[in-house]
C-alpha cells in the first residue's frame, strides 16, 4: 500500500527520534509527503490565570498574565524550532515535510489533522503506559486506532533494539509425554 501523505505526531520523548526516523523511512519507500505535528498542552492556552480577587491584587494579576502570555509564547517559539529543524532534515533527504502545531487533547488534535490534511497515515509513539496508568493518564496511540480515520502505526519503544538483530529461529522440542 502507498501512503502519500503522512501525518507524524512527536512529542517531546526519548522516543521521538525513532519515530522520526521511521517516519522519514516510510516516506522515502513510498515516495510521501509529511506533515510534522506537535500538540502543546493547553494549560498554557486556555487556563486562566488565578487570582484573590482583592484590588491590591490588580498589579500582581496583570503581572502574572503577562509571564503567562510570555511563556506560552517562548513555547510556541521553541516548538516550531524544533518542528522546523525536523522538516529541514526531511528535506535535506529529499522528502517533503510541513510542520505545525496545535493545543489541546492531543488525541482529538491529531485525529482532526489527519482529516483536514487527508492524510493516508499517521505515526506516532507509545510510551508505555499499562493498566492503571493507561486508564489514568489516557493513551494518544489507543484513542486514535479507536477514532483515525486513516491507517496509524504505533512505533513500539523497543523498536531501534530489534531492527538490527536477526529474527529468531523456533525448532519443534521432542516432548517425554505422551
Amino acid at each position: 500500500m502507498l501512503y502519500n501523505k503522512i501525518l507524524v505526531a512527536l512529542d517531546k520523548s526519548q522516543q521521538t527520534s525513532i519515530v522520526f526516523e521511521e517516519a522519514l523511512e516510510m516516506a522515502h519507500q513510498c515516495g510521501s509527503r509529511l506533515m510534522l505535528f506537535h500538540c502543546m498542552s493547553s494549560h498554557f492556552k486556555d487556563e486562566p490565570i488565578p487570582s484573590i480577587g482583592t484590588i491590591a491584587d490588580v498589579d500582581m494579576y496583570g503581572s502574572l498574565l503577562l509571564q503567562h502570555k510570555q511563556s506560552l509564547q517562548k513555547e510556541i517559539e521553541q516548538v516550531r524550532g524544533w518542528l522546523e529543524n525536523c522538516s529541514q532534515q526531511a528535506n535535506i533527504r529529499k522528502i517533503p515535510a510541513e510542520f505545525t502545531h496545535g493545543f489541546g487533547n492531543p488525541g482529538k488534535q491529531i485525529c482532526s489533522l489527519a482529516k483536514s490534511w487527508d492524510a493516508d497515515l499517521i505515526i506516532l509513539g507509545r510510551r508505555g503506559h499499562k493498566g492503571i496508568a493507561e486508564i489514568l493518564l489516557g493513551s494518544v496511540s489507543n484513542y486514535l486506532l479507536h477514532h483515525a480515520y486513516c491507517s496509524v502505526l504505533v512505533v513500539q519503544q523497543n523498536v531501534s533494539a530489534t531492527k538490527d538483530k536477526k529474527p529468531v529461529t523456533l525448532t519443534p522440542v521432542e516432548s517425554d509425554i505422551s
